[in-house]
């Protein structure tokens, strides 16, 4: 993933910022987690891909 998607990324329950927490980062973000600041939900970034489904659906 990369750094610059996080300008357009939001929360896919309630749209609040996402903060980037890096665990593996080469050219760009290959694993981590999102974190929504406003209800607290977690996104995993896994192999460079972030999973936005909402944790009703995973």
């Amino acid at each position: 993933m990369k750094r610059d998607l996080m300008e357009i990324l939001c929360c896919p329950v309630c749209k609040g910022d996402l903060e980037l927490r890096v665990s593996v980062e080469k050219d760009e973000v290959v694993e981590g987690v999102l974190r929504c600041a406003s209800c607290n939900h977690e996104y995993e970034i896994r192999d460079g891909i972030p999973n936005l489904l909402p944790p009703d659906f995973k």
